[in-house]
């Protein structure tokens, strides 16, 4: 048995969605992309959406839209995907990484220390699809506003710091009884080809910025930043007589086309409808296996405040080195099961490991080195699940009695 570990979810709808955008002879941003954003807002409740071409499109565009530039700083978690940090290098700024909580997602209490007159923007990252302690955060930001030194007008209108999600993992995931997309100023998705819900690459901004902002005036503004800071978008211009056009924003070519909103169009519905129900059964298929072993830790899936999308199953295993867990993956693997790691903590790739030492990041570490993230998607069957499960007992019971060093 051959298991991958993220195929996409192409199926009929999918195919026909994609190849009315085909035969359509408008392939590139137009009506398949203004449905997707209308279906985002109404499965997320957010006020306004925009698609992308990316997640870290997304991440950049909205610093960019609060002015964020050389010399401000901007908090992120030091366990996270590379690009968290790459979209605050791209607006000049710098990250400022803040270790973790046992559940993977940023400390509240050390965002607190790292705050500094220089902080303008906080992105907390929902890893695995499990939300972050928002209540927490955005009490927070509005406790410091007397430190905050606004260099830009949203700034002065927002008055405090901006908390961007990085919710690339959480579509679907629930915090305080509402989607994700509504907990923070701004809320950013990914689409890529491994995500829940897929354009084979994309991403959305979600709105929720509070008054006297108006939501639909910023998204207005982010999509023609999102398109060269062009007047008219090309399905616009290509109406008899609207060739006319101004650039009004130094702004940036990261739109989404329609040919690849098509595949977001037609998973969507379907996603909230079925897929994501099937995900949290195959999430709580594994936690009932591995809650018999003592050498498993669980990641989170429900409590009071939260739900999560069920995007990663990240099991841990306790007590082991970095050196154990890579063996146990290589046994998997020899078992044709695809697993993965997610993530290596930023500071211990080549591009940070000489501003931020992973000393600093104790959590971050100790996360990683006993990660292992399983094979979760609708495709997979109570068979080969079974497989899996059978196959990660034996790797790390063979590898503990083995007693790796």
């Amino acid at each position: 048995m051959k298991i991958p570990f993220s195929p996409p979810y192409i199926n009929d709808g999918v195919i026909k969605e994609v190849n009315d955008s085909l035969l359509s002879g408008w392939i590139t941003t137009g009506p398949k992309v203004k449905k997707l954003e209308e279906l985002v807002c109404y499965y997320t409740k957010a006020s306004n959406s925009l698609c992308v071409n990316s997640a870290t499109s997304g991440l950049i565009l909205a610093l960019k839209w609060f002015g964020i530039k050389e010399g401000d700083e901007v908090i992120i978690p030091a366990y996270t995907y590379v690009a968290t940090a790459l979209a605050v290098i791209h607006v000049g700024a710098k990250p400022i990484m803040v270790d973790v909580e046992d559940d993977f997602n940023i400390s509240v209490n050390n965002i607190k220390e790292a705050i500094t007159p220089n902080t303008k923007a906080i992105i907390p990252v929902d890893f695995a699809g499990w939300p972050c302690d928002y209540s927490e955060i955005n009490n927070l930001v509005n406790k410091q506003k007397s430190f905050f030194k606004p260099t830009h007008p949203n700034q002065e209108k927002l008055g405090r710091i901006l908390v961007v999600s990085d919710a690339a993992h959480a579509i679907g995931a629930i915090y305080n009884n509402s989607p994700i997309g509504v907990a923070t100023d701004i809320t950013v998705f990914s689409f890529h080809a491994v995500k829940n819900v897929t354009t084979a690459e994309g991403g959305c901004v979600c709105l929720n910025l509070p008054q006297p902002f108006s939501n639909l005036e910023e998204y207005n503004f982010m999509r023609c930043f999102s398109l060269n800071g062009q007047t008219k978008d090309a399905f616009t211009k290509s109406k008899a007589g609207g060739w006319r056009y101004d650039i009004i924003y130094p702004g940036l070519k990261i739109n989404l086309p329609d040919v690849l909103a098509a595949i977001g169009v037609a998973q969507l519905p379907e996603y909230f409808s079925r897929i994501l129900a099937e995900r949290k059964e195959m999430f709580k298929y594994y936690q009932d296996f591995f809650k018999t072993k003592s050498w498993a830790i669980l990641p989170l899936y429900k409590n009071s405040q939260k739900t999560s999308s069920c995007h990663l199953y990240a099991l841990r295993i306790k007590d082991i080195s970095e050196k154990q867990r890579d063996v146990i993956i290589e046994k998997i693997a020899q078992a044709n099961v695809a697993v993965n790691v997610h993530f290596q903590p930023l500071p211990l790739l080549s591009l940070f490991k000489e501003s931020y030492a992973i000393e600093k990041y104790p959590k971050a570490y100790n996360n990683y080195k006993s990660e292992i993230s399983l094979p979760i998607y609708p495709q997979l069957t109570t068979k080969q699940l079974n497989y899996i499960t059978q196959t990660v007992s034996n790797a790390v019971k063979s590898t503990l009695n083995e007693k790796v060093i």
